[in-house]
């Protein structure tokens, strides 16, 4: 069955091009010219688009509204049309505190499809809660990014990060794929493939046995 799909254009921001939060895995320019790639192909076909902006209140020391932190990347604003569903929000999730759901449900849409920042904060946030709602949800690995971290807990790298996560969400959350995937499967209007929890532990076994 054909996929009623929706874009999620998750805080591409510029804090996570030259603030704090810059994006370290996979290079940053490089998951940018993917989103556009995959905002040039949502416009072209008539994919709704959904663009979500973190926001803070002023003098909040990142994404304080009207600040240039807060201010969404040129090349994304540029591509922006009418037809665009535009939100702000200050949780995790893209859904929490939003009218996204509803928006969503009256498109019709069944997936949604996640680009954006950051891969281990509100991306995998969006794509977890999408279960509940009984939305399907893809994540476009090289159109998203992590950062490094480190605290009390440990401390990790933003290519551990990234990967680790993507293995994690394709395992049950979402179907993970390239941009050139999505792409081929979008223009196509198929689902995108995607493992499952029991496929994935076997096959793990497998990999680490002994």
């Amino acid at each position: 069955m054909p996929s009623k799909r929706a874009l999620i254009v998750v805080d591409v921001q510029n804090e996570y091009f030259d603030g704090v939060l810059q994006i370290q895995h996979p290079d940053r320019d490089e998951t940018l010219a993917n989103v556009v790639r995959a905002l040039d192909l949502a416009n072209e076909r008539g994919i709704p688009v959904v663009l979500v902006q973190h926001e803070l209140p002023e003098g909040a020391p990142i994404f304080a509204v009207g600040s240039h932190s807060w201010t969404v990347h040129p090349e994304v604003e540029s591509r922006a049309t009418e037809a665009w569903k535009r939100v702000t929000k200050d949780s995790s999730s893209v859904f929490a505190g939003t009218d996204v759901a509803a928006w969503l449900s009256a498109q019709g849409v069944d997936t949604i499809s996640l680009v954006g920042y950051m891969t281990n904060n509100c991306d995998i946030a969006t794509a977890v809660s999408a279960e509940e709602l009984g939305l399907e949800a893809e994540v476009l690995s090289d159109a998203t990014g992590a950062i490094h971290l480190a605290n009390e807990a440990g401390k990790v790298s933003a290519e551990q990060l990234h990967d680790v996560l993507m293995v994690l969400l394709h395992s049950n959350f979402a179907a993970v794929a390239t941009t050139d995937a999505w792409i081929t499967a979008a223009t196509a209007g198929d689902p995108l493939p995607k493992s499952d929890l029991g496929t994935s532990a076997t096959e793990g076994r497998s990999v680490f046995a002994g």
